[in-house]
């Protein structure tokens, strides 16, 4: 869709990327460290005074104090990090119980190591998990669950109780969890995050994904992080070694020094609800229907009101023809399942958002 939006010149709220630049600080301290000549490799499992300054932030946040050189791995991105886990962890016939609509690396990964992904449907407007019929599909083969919160691409979050079905679920069954949590910092309405970090008997089995890309809106640097027990952290890295070796020095130093301050971070909640709420103020008056979002930053819209195409067809016509492009939510889903649903990006500038405002309101 972005390409396609690159060769229509349509507005482009498809792909999750910011369209404002990252912080002048943080671009200064990257090339300060170019300077000093932190140009070589990096130590495998991440420089140690990001791992030192990710442990601290963690125990402040979740309460739970974190070894940084025991569970702490720095990886090229979210998205190496899920897939060192998953070939890490998940061996040939293994089922991994996974929720649709879920990101579209998961299925990949679990099957490129032999794994089978067992799809749970989601449905709107709430996409809330029944963790009964999760139960009924643990089977003997079952190796690992796999939950994003906030949730790409509904923007639902887990709550408490969630966390804690899952947890009796996990333990009963001797499961892993895979917990991908890259949008923590993204959540509204003063809702909590709640983290397989803040469960001390899941996290014993538990795998948590960040990335500093979506954080710092810097999703082109490819910089994430696992945040794991010793026993499990230690199996990661023997896939992380064969899979990235290591991750960009000298944005690692960056980092270190640029995390100390927490202000850079704490504050991403309210900055990205202002823009969800712009975004929804903008296509007011529209036949467009909003459904809830507490996380990421990602809107779905149902078009039902406006046209009967399938998700697919629709969003090629709003890119082609009105210049807006946007995600059908159907191709995150194993079966398909089209509900009339598109996803928009609402990480970009005012402008960006107001011009697209425009057009989604006429229709």
């Amino acid at each position: 869709m972005s390409k396609m939006a690159l060769e229509e010149g349509a507005i482009n709220l498809s792909q999750g990327f910011p369209d404002f630049p990252v912080s002048e600080e943080l671009v200064s301290r990257i090339h300060d460290n170019l300077k000093a000549g932190h140009n070589q490799y990096a130590p495998m499992p991440g420089v140690p005074a990001l791992r030192e300054v990710i442990a601290k932030t963690v125990t402040s946040t979740y309460q739970r104090p974190v070894d940084p050189d025991t569970e702490v791995t720095i990886t090229a991105g979210g998205t190496e990090a899920l897939f060192s886990t998953i070939a890490a962890l998940v061996g040939p016939g293994d089922e991994v119980i996974l929720f649709d609509p879920s990101y579209d690396s998961y299925s990949p990964a679990i099957r490129l190591n032999g794994g089978v992904p067992v799809p749970i449907s989601l449905s709107g407007p709430d996409f809330k998990i029944d963790w009964e019929e999760v139960r009924s599909h643990v089977r003997r083969e079952t190796r690992m669950i796999l939950i994003n919160t906030p949730h790409n691409p509904s923007g639902a979050v887990l709550s408490a109780p969630d966390l804690q079905a899952l947890e009796a679920i996990a333990l009963e069954h001797d499961l892993i969890v895979l917990s991908d949590e890259v949008y923590e910092r993204i959540i509204f309405d003063d809702l909590p995050h709640e983290s397989v970090l803040k469960y001390p008997k899941l996290m014993d089995r538990a795998v948590a994904v960040f990335s500093f890309g979506k954080t710092f809106h810097a999703t082109g640097w490819k910089i994430g992080y696992t945040v794991a027990a010793p026993a499990l952290t230690q199996e990661i890295r023997k896939a992380h070694q064969f899979i990235t070796f290591s991750v960009n020095t000298p944005i690692q130093h960056a980092l270190a020094a640029y995390m100390k301050e927490p202000s850079h971070f704490l504050a991403l909640g309210e900055f990205y609800q202002e823009k969800r709420d712009f975004f929804l103020d903008q296509i007011k008056g529209s036949s467009f229907e909003a459904l809830p979002c507490h996380g990421s930053y990602f809107q779905l819209l149902s078009y039902r009101s406006i046209a009967d195409k399938p998700e697919m067809e629709m969003a090629e016509w709003l890119t082609r023809v009105h210049k807006v492009a946007s995600i059908p939510v159907s191709v995150f889903y194993h079966s398909g399942q089209d509900d009339r649903l598109l996803r928009f990006c609402f990480a970009k500038k005012e402008e960006t958002l107001a011009a697209a405002g425009r057009i989604l309101r006429a229709l």
